[in-house]
């Protein structure tokens, strides 16, 4: 017996996996029911759920009167299930992705067994041994169709499977499921026997050059009405669903290839034959292009097997300009060309073609070949990593642990080489500053943790290090080496075998300090603080760095904590993740604030309130800083937590100003001003004083639009900002009956002491969505100089003005307006206030910039009139622009005589003809000719005609204060 035969034996006896539903089953024996319901958008049971249970039906087995259990009988009924499971898969078109996907392979195995019995294939005859060019076509696609299956399955059985998780163990079950499961091995174990003979048979359907056909649920009918019928319809070379040569061969070639790649692992030479077979396969999907219905390839894997074979066996024309970086490296390893590895990599520092994991990959791999005695090797890990390394400081990222444990004991050849990699993966004229400065600090780092005097001048010295780095950086550096701990060596003339003696404690403490000062993973942090612990009980490692800071209202209860180990941690990861925080790198600071919460939660509530309070102003900063940008609002819980921070009652929890700041600055950016003003505690407003001015700001926004109602509130916030920028003494006054926000002014509970508070407030208040500022400015000799939004809402006099700090107030106004400015560069508004003050301040070159400015952001360049709200009469530019022109002024002004600027130069530009009546007059009686001639000139324009009607006068006009103006702008931008 063959064994496809003895296959089809055991498949056909296997019992039923699960147990039969008759319900719908008898239901659909009838072939027009089947049809119908196939038809259906979305058929319930679903195609491959009814091939599994025709074919579980025909296959029961039978007991006989003795009780012994017998093969399925072959009967009609029998008969009827197999042929309806055969037209199911039919109806799917035969395509083995899906019925793959769906069937279980001892079911698979079935129903293409019973494929192959319905297109009359010998049942004691090899597949190898027959001719596919004489056989009908439907026969020899049945034919293809096994073994094609045969091949993927065997493949598909080498890759590897994700167990499934078990259900609550149930005996029946798992009885069916080993079953299954040996019933799949053996399958296998046929299939595999039988491989060479069905990738023979495949490469011969390769030379067919006719198109073949595969059974549809009409022939399949006809064979079941005749099934003896052996020369009629179905045995012709039109029956069926036709398959074209082009698409039988795509998909056979790429079975195969996909066969022979996975014999490659034990057969190297096999490659070759995968390659020819996945670039064949290639150009015949190009030929099919879109008109394929029955030929489905995965173009994405096909890619990537390509691709793979392109690295495992390159092609005989191809030179080594022209593979790819992946296969260079890969014919470099299998021939142990290491140095041209090396060579390779540093050139891909400059092209970033190769991804850092194949990197990472090829050193983990060598780094497994000198652990296996290959001494030789030790050297080209080195520089491997070493060029790896530079590679992740290039992009931003870490040091790798793998090149801290190589340089441990650094010496002038790894110094040499590590520069070189550095110099060549730098082009300085093309880098950016970003890429520049991450190799100077690399550099610098690398200087910082070298022992060794003579190795940090061998870097110093390098021209890439001082065209990086500028001379100040570099002799602070050197000055910095040479004051170090007495640890360092300061030999010039090294000891010879130095490098041989094992390294010093001292020598490991400095390195772990190194990687301590580095290192923001918590998890590396803290086995680093256990091996200096262990080291040395002297030594308090949160000193280790200088730019470790943490607020002094924490700092008490850290240094506090008696486990020396504890206090440590504590303290570094509270002073990294504000260090984070600060530079934005809110994902760091997360992860360090979180194991800081977690370590202390154990020990310290009143640490832990600490660390919610921090973990609660990052969450503000990483929204402000992310989504907030685009106008999203926070998410609820963010804002529960901001009112829950600032309704809080416990006591004796250390609290920093800046949270209480940044709170009520955020509930005022997000508009929850009915919070503010109507359901905030009584008691917030009389001890945060943060809040108090939160909600005088937030009431006097939402009533701004409307009535003189809004003066009462806006009177309030008067009074408290006025107490606030006014001099020290006023605090001593504690019996007047003021607003307790200012009782307590220099304690760290009151509003921050003068204008430091205001800025630090206001400014942050300004920004985002907080749209109005206010200000004011009280010296009387400038008062009526300055212009702002909503000034009518403010009192117009102070009770007490000798106590008020002018250089306070006009420092706030001046980087409230500038901040402004900062957010919005086109308010004409915030122009025209930055304007008056250089104004009111003397400075007339900086305050004509601004006025300028804020015409021309309102009028597209002064192409458009400019509104009159902006140049009102107190901003006029020329004595004409006033709405009644000031002759008085222009003749002042014109019978100066300390003129140097080419005043004639700016005539066409005056369209009063009195005024230029008054130039020639001038210029007559000072003699000057040349100058009269161009006043007169101006004069005799026919459009400065008086005669004009009334609109050609104000277009002449017009036209002049618009060339006037783009001609002052240009000057001045």
């Amino acid at each position: 017996m063959s064994a496809e035969a003895a296959d089809r034996e055991a498949a056909t006896s296997s019992r039923p996996c699960t147990p039969p539903q008759t319900s719908w089953f008898e239901f659909l024996l009838e072939e027009s029911l089947l049809e119908k319901h196939l038809r259906k958008p979305c058929p319930d049971p679903a195609p491959v759920q009814l091939i599994v249970q025709f074919l579980e039906q025909a296959s029961k087995p039978s007991v006989n009167e003795q009780n012994q259990v017998q093969p399925p009988p072959d009967n009609k009924r029998n008969r009827i299930l197999k042929l309806l499971a055969l037209k199911v898969a039919a109806h799917l078109k035969w395509d083995l992705d899906i019925l793959e996907k769906s069937l279980s392979v001892p079911v698979l195995n079935m129903l293409l067994n019973e494929l192959l019995c319905i297109s009359k294939v010998p049942p004691g005859t090899k597949h190898v041994d027959m001719d596919l060019a004489t056989l009908p076509p439907t026969t020899a696609m049945a034919i293809l169709l096994y073994n094609r299956w045969a091949i993927r399955t065997i493949v598909q059985s080498s890759f590897p499977v994700k167990q499934a998780k078990p259900g609550p163990p149930q005996l029946s079950v798992m009885n069916q499921m080993q079953q299954e499961k040996e019933l799949t091995e053996n399958i296998l174990k046929v299939l595999k026997e039988q491989a060479s003979d069905s990738i023979l048979v495949l490469e011969a359907a390769l030379k067919l050059n006719k198109d073949l056909y595969v059974h549809t649920m009409r022939t399949l009918d006809l064979l079941a009405v005749e099934p003896g019928m052996v020369n009629g319809e179905t045995e012709s070379s039109t029956a069926g669903l036709k398959i074209r040569t082009e698409e039988m061969q795509c998909q056979v070639c790429y079975d195969l290839g996909a066969a022979y790649f996975q014999q490659g692992s034990t057969n190297s030479a096999v490659y070759e034959n995968a390659r020819e077979k996945f670039f064949r396969t290639k150009e015949l999907i190009a030929e099919i292009g879109s008109l394929s219905l029955h030929c489905t390839i995965d173009e994405k894997r096909l890619a990537g097997y390509c691709q793979a074979c392109d690295v495992l066996v390159p092609s005989s024309d191809s030179t080594s300009q022209q593979l790819t970086p992946y296969s260079q490296v890969h014919i470099c390893l299998r021939s142990g060309n290491y140095q041209d590895v090396v060579k390779i990599f540093i050139e891909d520092n400059l092209t970033f073609s190769l991804p850092v994991q194949f990197r990472q990959s090829v050193l983990r791999e060598l780094f497994q070949k000198a652990q296996q005695g290959n001494e030789a090797l030790d050297e080209i890990c080195f520089k491997v990593c070493a060029c790896n390394t530079v590679r992740d400081i290039l992009e931003g990222r870490a040091i790798s642990v793998q090149f801290n444990q190589l340089f441990l004991r650094p010496n002038k050849e790894k110094i040499d080489f590590l520069l070189e990699v550095c110099s060549r993966s730098v082009n300085l004229e093309k880098a950016s500053d970003s890429l520049k400065g991450n190799m100077a600090a690399f550099l610098k780092n690398v200087c910082l943790g070298l022992e060794d005097l003579q190795y940090v001048f061998m870097i110093s010295s390098h021209e890439l290090f001082i065209t990086l780095l500028k001379d100040e950086e570099r002799k602070l550096l050197v000055d910095q080496m040479r004051k170090r701990s007495p640890r360092v060596n300061l030999c010039i003339k090294p000891v010879t075998s130095f490098y041989d003696i094992p390294a010093s404690a001292s020598v490991n403490i400095g390195q772990l300090e190194h990687q301590l000062i580095l290192s923001v993973d918590p998890w590396r942090i803290r086995q680093i603080l256990i091996e200096l612990h262990g080291m040395t009980s002297e030594r308090q490692f949160w000193t280790v760095s200088n730019k470790w800071e943490v607020p002094s209202v924490y700092s008490g209860v850290i240094l506090g904590i008696k486990d020396n180990l504890t206090r440590d941690l504590v303290y570094i990861l509270m002073a990294k993740g504000l260090h984070c925080s600060t530079v934005k790198d809110f994902s760091h600071a997360k992860q360090l604030f979180a194991a800081c919460l977690e370590l202390v939660t154990e020990f310290s509530p009143k640490l832990r309130q600490v660390m919610l309070n921090e973990m609660l102003l990052l969450d503000i900063h990483t929204h402000e800083a992310g989504t907030g940008q685009s106008g999203e609002r926070p998410p609820s819980d963010l804002i529960s937590r901001v009112r829950g921070y600032l309704e809080m009652r416990l006591p004796d929890i250390p609290l920093r100003q800046v949270i209480a700041e940044e709170c009520v600055a955020f509930m005022l950016n997000w508009r929850e001003n009915e919070y503010l003003t109507l359901q905030v505690p009584a008691f917030l407003l009389q001890n945060n004083p943060y809040v108090k001015l939160g909600q005088l700001l937030a009431a006097t926004c939402k009533e701004l639009p409307g009535p003189k109602e809004s003066r009462r509130t806006a009177k309030d916030l008067w009074e408290v900002v006025v107490q606030i920028c006014s001099v020290s003494s006023q605090h001593k006054r504690g019996n007047d009956g003021r607003v307790s926000l200012i009782k307590q002014r220099e304690s760290t509970l009151g509003i921050m002491y003068r204008y430091d508070s205001v800025f630090s407030l206001l400014n942050f208040l300004l920004k985002s969505h907080f749209k109005f500022f206010f200000f004011f400015f009280f010296k009387e000799d400038i008062v009526n100089d300055i212009t702002a939004e909503h000034i009518s809402i403010w009192p117009s006099s102070i009770p007490n003005l000798q106590s008020v700090d002018f250089e306070a107030v006009a420092i706030t106004v001046k980087e409230l307006v500038r901040y402004a400015l900062s957010i919005n560069p086109n308010n004409h508004s915030w122009l025209i206030i930055q304007a008056d003050i250089y104004f009111a301040t003397n400075q007339y070159s900086a305050a004509l910039h601004y006025y300028l400015q804020a015409g021309a952001v309102c009028s597209d360049f002064f192409n458009k009139a400019v509104p009159p709200d902006v140049y009102t009469d107190q901003v006029a530019i020329l004595c004409q622009f006033l709405r009644e022109i000031d002759y008085k002024t222009a003749f002042k002004s014109l019978q100066e005589q300390n003129s140097h600027d080419a005043m004639d130069s700016y005539y066409d530009y005056i369209w009063d003809v009195t005024i230029l009546e008054y130039l020639t007059y001038l210029h007559h009686k000072r003699g000057e000719t040349d100058k009269r001639q161009i006043a007169i000139k101006a004069i005799g324009q026919t459009e400065l005609n008086a005669s004009n009607p009334e609109e050609v006068l104000q277009l002449a006009a017009q036209r002049r204060k618009k060339k006037f103006l783009q001609a002052m702008a240009k000057l001045y931008f």
